[in-house]
């Protein structure tokens, strides 16, 4: 299943975050845009549990699987190893700066070696049936972005790939935990709007420091095709995501309350399957940031929803607490 133009908005991959029960609460709340996968190593899909990696609700499409990797080979067997699951997209990480994934040599690292980013990409591509993206930095360290960016992305196309996601921040590999890479290293959206202008064919993304939708909307109408939304859309979603399918003409817009009611028979399916309610209420907890109720509603799923044996009552209660604050306003 594919949606048109998904990537106007996505939500981006997130380790320990976008797993598959937040990418199911988040689809309920828009159908348009591309949900990504948590970052999933090659090698754990050539040596672990393939399954448990990488199943996925079909209601979730269209959703993207990140995988990170450097050895072309491994990357290759891996997307074979995904085919059968059914992605939208297989996206290659170039951009987390964490020290695991730089003794792995695969991340951020990856701007250092466009044409091994190259040769990845290319065959990745000969196993997949969905389109190959890249999701990259503007730069490492001392790097020059200027000289950098466009470089490494007209090397990555010319193996093939046309949809590059830029988070439009230098990744400083030394001096900064992955914590700091994602705020202390300033933006530069005129850069990555320049990449639009020098590569038109390409499909250009931008991720970074944007919270709301009026940004999307404002970096879209300066044309660029898509905006990629990470810990906004996953700490208040509500606000981001709810309304979001308007930036493709489409009303859809649920009521919170509408969402929590829409998720008990996903909870009820988890639980029944072995599951514990915290593991789907832990992405719930921003549902109703701002709100009359918003900290009742943050309380009883942390508290009640970590219990053994809690149970879908834990969310309706917690509903209630929000109703009766709003009532209260």
């Amino acid at each position: 299943m594919t949606t048109e133009q998904p990537h106007r908005l996505s939500v981006a991959p997130m380790m320990d975050w976008t797993d598959r029960q937040c990418r199911f609460f988040h689809r309920l709340m828009t159908r348009r845009a591309m949900l990504y996968t948590e970052m999933v190593t090659s090698a754990a899909i050539v040596h672990g549990p393939v399954a448990r990696l990488l199943d996925f609700s079909a209601r979730e499409h269209p959703v993207a699987l990140q995988l990170g990797g450097s050895d072309p080979a491994e990357l290759a067997a891996a997307v074979r190893l995904a085919r059968d699951w059914g992605h939208d997209e297989v996206n290659l990480n170039c951009g987390c700066p964490s020290d695991r994934v730089q003794s792995g040599c695969f991340g951020a690292v990856l701007m250092e070696r466009p044409g091994l980013v190259a040769a990845c990409v290319a065959a990745m591509a000969a196993e997949s049936p969905v389109p190959v993206t890249v999701k990259c930095r503007i730069g490492v360290d001392d790097q020059d972005p200027e000289a950098v960016l466009p470089r490494f992305l007209e090397t990555v196309a010319e193996a093939g790939v046309r949809h590059f996601v830029i988070h439009a921040r230098k990744a400083w590999l030394q001096g900064l935990s992955p914590k700091q890479n994602r705020d202390i290293p300033p933006l530069d959206y005129g850069l990555v709007l320049r990449m639009k202008t020098r590569f038109p064919e390409l499909t250009i993304c931008l991720n970074g420091g944007v919270t709301t939708l009026d940004q999307a909307r404002d970096l879209l109408a300066r044309g660029l095709d898509g905006v990629m939304i990470g810990r906004a859309a996953y700490h208040d979603p509500g606000r981001v995501l709810i309304g979001a399918d308007a930036l493709w003409g489409d009303p859809f817009a649920p009521a919170p309350d509408a969402v929590v009611r829409a998720m008990l028979p996903y909870v009820q399916a988890h639980l029944a399957g072995g599951g514990r309610l915290h593991q789907v209420t832990r992405h719930m907890l921003g549902l109703f940031h701002g709100q009359p109720g918003a900290k009742a509603w943050r309380q009883v799923l942390s508290v009640e929803g970590a219990r053994e044996g809690a149970g879908p009552e834990v969310l309706l209660a917690a509903l209630d607490r929000v109703a009766g604050a709003a009532r209260a306003a």
